[in-house]
């Protein structure tokens, strides 16, 4: 996805692939000293023999061109050229059969690296003559410790519930963390007053968890009247509706992890404060009914965007949703009455005369 470093990794690759160390001698490295010439020149982004192409304005063939003139020659002062390109599935059919061959046999002092959001899009004959690695997606805790350490560096005040509102906003993207960390101090940051957990679901659009648990809680004890005075409640004070739909659908996921894992917090990147909530909610229910809920929801949550009046949706598929939850099951049925004909309640029926 987006914003997880794929084209800080590239450089970093790069200068592996081109740090002479300190004494000027030494070969690739995992680990680039990141003072020697060639690592501070990649950093700066003015290193003559590592260069970077934007395939999203540079789609053509003659940009391509450009790259196969100058890859015949040597470097100038490293030990590879290396080109970094990226949103390379931007690339034209025309400037992929250009490019194809010199990636299948590239020369020695030469390498590529690309780098995409939509691999799907890149040509399957380019990709088995690639290296493929997946960026995964930054775990929430991680994002929080990043952006507390930069908010201690740069002396701004914001609370650590904050900081989780902006790390949850992020979806996995450190880049977008640090915008939206950005945003936060440029709309509350004053120096003077902490920035909460207040501004930061205002700014956001998020929801506080208490507020979250209290409307799962209704949804997990089929308490109809109280979800409807919630989701009033979100709507009137201008939440983002889709986003509040998102939320409850991960709400439900993670209530679904506690009640089947034994340690939910291996698969759900959340606080240990939040799963605390979850298995709270998890104890009030079975998975059964929380795995009804998340098929009924799930799989008409893209309805949403197109609902003229998005508060109506909401409503009525939550409702139904909790009716086919919380409903008696045939399966139900069959049990209870296999436990009567076990019991000998039903003996009594045998001795009824007949009609």
């Amino acid at each position: 996805i987006r914003g997880v470093g794929k084209t800080t990794t590239a450089r970093i690759i790069a200068k592996a692939l081109n740090c002479t160390g300190l004494d000027g001698k030494s070969g690739p490295t995992v680990h680039p000293c990141g003072v020697c010439e060639n690592c501070r020149a990649i950093t700066e982004g003015r290193h003559i023999d590592v260069m970077e192409l934007d395939a999203a304005s540079h789609t053509g063939v003659d940009d391509i061109r450009e790259i196969l003139d100058g890859v015949r020659y040597k470097p100038t002062n490293a030990r590879y050229k290396i080109y970094i390109i990226d949103e390379v599935h931007m690339l034209s059919k025309s400037a992929w059969n250009a490019l194809l061959k010199t990636i299948e046999e590239p020369p020695e002092h030469a390498k590529f690296i690309f780098a995409t959001t939509e691999v799907n899009k890149v040509l399957p004959t380019v990709i088995s003559r690639c290296q493929r690695f997946d960026l995964k997606r930054i775990p929430t805790n991680l994002i929080a410790e990043r952006l507390a350490l930069i908010a201690q560096t740069e002396g701004v005040q914001i609370s650590s519930s904050a900081i989780d509102v902006i790390a949850r906003a992020a979806d996995g993207g450190m880049r977008d963390a640090q915008s939206l960390l950005d945003q936060m101090i440029s709309f509350f940051g004053n120096g003077q007053t902490q920035i909460s957990e207040a501004q930061a679901l205002s700014l956001f659009g998020l929801t506080a968890p208490a507020e979250m648990h209290d409307l799962i809680q209704a949804v997990l004890c089929n308490d109809r009247s109280k979800v409807i005075t919630a989701i009033h409640t979100f709507a009137y004070a201008g939440k983002n509706l889709e986003l509040l739909f998102d939320e409850i659908l991960g709400w439900l996921r993670g209530v679904m992890m506690c009640t089947l894992l034994p340690n939910p917090e291996t698969v759900l990147e959340e606080s240990p404060e939040k799963i605390k909530l979850y298995a709270a909610l998890a104890s009030l229910t079975k998975p059964d009914c929380v795995q009804r809920l998340l098929e009924q929801l799930s799989s008409t949550g893209f309805l949403l965007r197109e609902a003229i009046n998005k508060q109506i949706f909401i409503e009525t598929i939550m409702l139904k949703s909790m009716r086919s939850a919380h409903a008696v099951r045939i399966e139900d049925l069959l049990v209870r009455l296999n436990q009567i004909r076990r019991n000998g309640e039903l003996d009594v029926l045998a001795k009824v005369p007949s009609l």
